[in-house]
């Protein structure tokens, strides 16, 4: 069952049907000619189910938030902030460009956004301060990963659905990893431009800070907003992502007047557009997790590979492994969906937290994400850059390693998730 479901997959997707067609078409297939006893009207309202969920609300208002914000003056406002304070220490504007990226990423959610709207800008301010465009382009491909941990992610919204655990637990759980990736990929700057001998920046006076600042304290609130309204109870993720679009609004058309209010429309069909291929892998996602659990393929599949009693480590190295690899080759929400229901009851029967599962396989995605051969990312960066695949990639094994390591203390180290909760 399982390897006829994996092999029609992997035919279509060769012959270049989206990875959705697959996800939801292969189901069926398999229903029909595997498994004759089963209904396939049973498998249809699955589709409807997958996408039914209060929560998956959150989806579309964070990425029109996002788009709102990508569209005005946000992401340049925080780069002149933070370059105010840091641009003129060795490395500073690398350091500057990993943390814009964590910035931007509590307030996008998506990898593919942050790269877009901090890595133009900051990759031409790069290679003007003396820096190789392949080192350049690996450090934004991997600062924009932060994306998928700290909140708003999608990542922990799409797992947070999959393993129906709270999403506003998984955002507060992604804090302390994101911001420990920024302190790492900030350091490794720092030791970079000393080797390398990259000239210092101009340092910024006060009053250029206080300017840059006071430009920059609204976008500043949107993560604060979203954090701290969850945090503290007031908001739900749902309700916090309604809030996040009112105060994008509010930001770019009537404070800064960067947008029109007339070009709402256009971004709003934008972000209809994503969502809606997000929709329609959550969809699939569903059907495809009905099956296999309808065929008891989970328990079988995590008892070969698993054992029958594991233990909570080597659950989460072999959940590791096969999160990293699968997102080396396919988008990490279609990957999250379909291994997640695989993984998550072996897990749990081994004591491992599933909040703390969720931040593993977020950060083993985000790692995916930037990782060769196939890594989302990295194409993002390619179109967006318009350089080649190998000079893109170039750079990426330093960050490679420091995200293997990372990763390695995450799994040792399950307070790190769990700390803030």
């Amino acid at each position: 069952m399982l390897t006829a479901l994996l092999g029609i997959m992997f035919v279509l997707l060769m012959l270049n049907f989206p990875m959705m067609i697959p996800l939801i078409i292969a189901p069926f297939i398999v229903a029909v000619f595997f498994s004759p006893l089963l209904d396939t009207s049973m498998m249809v309202p699955q589709l409807i189910t997958g996408i039914s969920t209060y929560e998956l609300l959150c989806v579309p208002l964070f990425i029109f938030a996002a788009d709102i914000m990508t569209s005005g003056r946000t992401s340049e406002r925080l780069l002149d902030f933070i370059g105010s304070f840091v641009r003129h220490i060795r490395g500073g504007y690398a350091v500057t460009t990993a943390a814009a990226c964590t910035m931007f990423g509590s307030i996008s959610g998506s990898t593919q956004a942050t790269v877009v709207a901090i890595g133009r800008p900051m990759r031409e301010r790069m290679l003007r301060a003396g820096y190789k465009d392949s080192s350049t382009m690996a450090l934004i491909i991997n600062a924009s990963d932060v994306a998928l941990l700290v909140p708003p992610s999608i990542g922990l919204i799409i797992y947070g659905l999959a393993a129906r655990e709270s999403i506003g637990d998984l955002f507060i759980a992604g804090i302390l990893p994101g911001v420990m990736v920024f302190l790492v990929f900030a350091t490794y700057s720092i030791i970079y431009a000393k080797m390398k001998n990259i000239p210092l920046a101009a340092k910024a006076d006060w009053k250029e800070r206080f300017q840059a600042f006071r430009k920059a304290i609204l976008p500043l609130g949107f993560p604060i907003l979203v954090i701290g309204g969850i945090y503290s109870g007031y908001f739900t993720a749902t309700e916090a992502a309604g809030v996040s679009v009112l105060y994008a609004l509010i930001l770019e058309v009537l404070v800064y007047r960067s947008i029109h209010i007339k070009k709402i429309p256009s971004i709003a069909l934008s972000t209809g557009l994503v969502t809606s291929v997000v929709f329609i892998l959550v969809a699939g996602g569903q059907v495809f997790t009905f099956l296999i659990n309808l065929e008891n393929i989970p328990r079988m599949l995590t008892e070969t590979v698993l054992g029958t009693d594991p233990t909570a480590l080597y659950v989460l190295i072999i959940v590791s492994i096969f999160f990293f690899v699968g997102c080396m080759f396919v988008d990490p929400i279609v990957v999250i969906l379909v291994l997640t229901p695989i993984f998550l009851p072996a897990a749990e029967a081994a004591g491992v937290d599933p909040i703390h599962l969720g931040i593993i396989i977020t950060f083993q995605a985000a790692l995916g994400s930037a990782t060769p051969p196939f890594g989302v990312d990295i194409f993002t960066a390619s179109a967006v850059f318009n350089r080649p695949y190998m000079e893109v990639i170039k750079g990426t094994p330093p960050f490679i390693i420091m995200m293997i390591l990372m990763s390695i203390i995450l799994i040792l180290f399950p307070q790190i998730s769990l700390a803030l909760l």
